[in-house]
């Protein structure tokens, strides 16, 4: 085994543990490493589970989001559908996107956040809230019927405030 091999593996154990003992889950798991890394970087409490809120900020619960393409952008996936457009939006604001006040979204360069933005939930549901009311209402047949869509770059720009970048 090579030396930057075997310092992979040590690296790997080491981080694993330094999640476990401060609580904040598998940081293999998905972008869990980029969730603890924004957490860090703000200065926030990183969530214990993987359900829920990702972190939490001086108003509760928060969601981060992250992405290493080219341009920033956030994607809400695997939205459950509820029975009606009306169920949908209560569902939207009180149990999904509104129960966090903060939505950080964040690109990564490699290892290091290159851009960082907070937009408010209520910003992230005027964007979202027109997008995910057309594909509810889409009578195209999707494999997973759940619903998902982007907080773009552009919506960032107008909504969102700069914390890095």
């Amino acid at each position: 085994m090579t030396t930057d091999e075997q310092l992979y593996l040590d690296l790997y154990e080491q981080m694993y543990a330094v999640c476990k003992r401060n609580d904040w889950g598998d940081p293999f798991s998905y972008a869990r490493s980029r969730e603890i890394m924004m957490a860090i970087v703000m200065k926030q409490q990183i969530a214990s589970t993987f359900s829920g809120a990702d972190g939490f900020d001086k108003d509760g619960g928060a969601e981060y989001k992250s992405t290493t393409g080219k341009s920033i952008q956030g994607t809400y996936n695997g939205i459950s559908v509820q029975p009606t457009w009306l169920d949908q939006v209560s569902y939207l604001t009180d149990s999904k996107i509104g129960a966090y006040a903060n939505h950080y979204f964040a690109r990564f360069d490699g290892a290091k956040i290159v851009e960082l933005w907070v937009l408010s939930a209520h910003d992230v549901l005027h964007v979202l809230l027109p997008k995910l009311k057309k594909k509810y209402h889409s009578k195209a047949l999707r494999k997973d019927p759940r619903l998902g869509a982007t907080v773009t770059k552009t919506d960032i720009y107008k909504y969102g405030r700069c914390l890095i970048g």
